[in-house]
């Protein structure tokens, strides 16, 4: 049996570097939650193809890659029900309506971790999943942390971790860190001048 089978129903198209967009024709809300909604799209795809998508769509979320004066990298270990396990993940947190990505990146930080960061720098914007999530997520490097009290949210059970830099650039993809945004996050600790 070979390593994989072709699929004749499959078409890969090249990539354009255009700004085409699909055009929706029918739209079919399956599920409406706390968080997230779940979505059956009925589009015709630019390569003029008509399709059935499912989306989840939620409202992105800030990421924060906080660094303490002293170099500390400041990460959370959280047990992730989807994922079945304990994470070692960068703070974290869904953008409530009204609010800018940079305030929730300062109103999580000091929920998560107990730090109030005077300076947010944008990172970066990723799609973690676009193959069926609509979320952004938005990339903040945090520094000149303040200590404040935090407070949890009711339904979060999260351990702060301070890490040194060394032990931060360590940690091994797929190992240590199984958690996209982190292995986004962390990959910044190579190549971003504060760190040079």
């Amino acid at each position: 049996m070979p390593m994989y089978q072709r699929w004749p129903r499959v078409r890969i198209l090249p990539v354009s570097g255009g700004d085409e967009e699909a055009r929706l024709l029918e739209r079919r809300r399956i599920f409406e939650g706390r968080l997230v909604t779940l979505d059956v799209d009925r589009i015709v795809e630019p390569s003029g193809m008509t399709v059935e998508r499912e989306v989840i769509r939620h409202p992105g979320a800030a990421v924060m890659l906080p660094v303490t004066p002293d170099g500390n990298v400041v990460l959370v270990r959280q047990y992730r029900y989807a994922a079945g396990e304990t994470l070692l993940e960068v703070p974290a947190g869904t953008i409530d309506e009204g609010e800018s990505p940079d305030q929730t990146a300062r109103r999580e930080l000091v929920e998560e971790v107990g730090y109030f960061p005077h300076r947010l720098e944008k990172l970066a914007e990723f799609f973690p999943s676009p193959g069926i999530i609509e979320e952004l997520m938005h990339l903040f490097l945090a520094t000149e942390l303040e200590r404040r009290v935090g407070s949890l949210d009711e339904d979060e059970v999260l351990e702060p971790v301070e890490l040194s830099f060394a032990q931060a650039l360590a940690l091994r993809t797929g190992v240590d860190v199984r958690d996209a945004k982190t292995i986004v996050a962390l990959s910044y600790l190579r190549t971003h001048p504060l760190f040079a």
